[in-house]
């Protein structure tokens, strides 16, 4: 009798009998079957992968062109943020409220008006239009019957670009019953941020002529 018997019920070897190129065939054969599965799952990967890409891109795209929109009380026109570009009727209504806001004013209005307008101040120019209204509310205590008025003037066009507006304006300044007329250009800057407009800058250029 064999030392090494099989014992009962164990499985018998599938090579037994067969010759030693059967062996290798089986094992190229388990092989090329192994690669064509790996081939599948990475083309699978890569398939996912490109899927969640183009889902990535519609989900991006479509909220770019998010129309946001804003219409105040009384308000009237196509007021509204698409991604980042606002509506022309949006820019005007936002210019006709910041003319308002920074160029009209007296010692009574000033500083609630200024407070009004450095909520929609950008952060990073806060410090700056602060300390400029500031300025403005310094020379006014000062001052008390000096009033400003500021107004767009019809004879010239508002043109802006998407950082910008340029607002051609005429400003009346009364102190102590005197009253003195200039024109000039109000440069606004603004960005517009998760459909939210924001104050950048606040300057008047080219006021030197007074008016009669």
């Amino acid at each position: 009798m064999s030392l090494f018997s099989r014992k009962a019920g164990a499985p018998a070897d599938p090579l037994i009998g067969k010759p030693a190129s059967f062996g290798i065939h089986r094992y190229l054969q388990g092989s090329s079957n192994l690669f064509e599965e790996n081939r599948l799952l990475k083309f699978a990967i890569v398939g996912l992968f490109g899927i969640t890409a183009v889902l990535g891109a519609v989900v991006y795209s479509s909220d770019q062109n998010r129309r946001t929109v804003v219409v105040p009380f009384g308000a009237s026109g196509d007021l509204y943020v698409t991604g980042s570009t606002p509506s022309s009727g949006y820019l005007r209504a936002m210019t006709r409220n910041i003319v308002t806001l920074s160029g009209t004013y007296s010692a009574y209005s000033a500083d609630r008006q200024f407070q009004e307008l450095l909520s929609i101040v950008h952060p990073s120019a806060y410090e700056s239009m602060r300390d400029t209204l500031n300025g403005v509310l310094d020379e006014l205590s000062t001052n008390p019957t000096l009033s400003i008025a500021t107004y767009i003037r019809p004879d010239q066009p508002v043109s802006w670009t998407d950082s910008q507006i340029m607002v051609p304006v005429e400003k009346v300044r009364v102190i102590g019953g005197v009253i003195r007329k200039f024109r000039g250009t109000l440069r606004i800057g603004y960005a517009i941020e998760n459909g939210r407009f924001w104050l950048t800058r606040l300057s008047e250029e080219k006021f030197d002529a007074e008016l009669g």
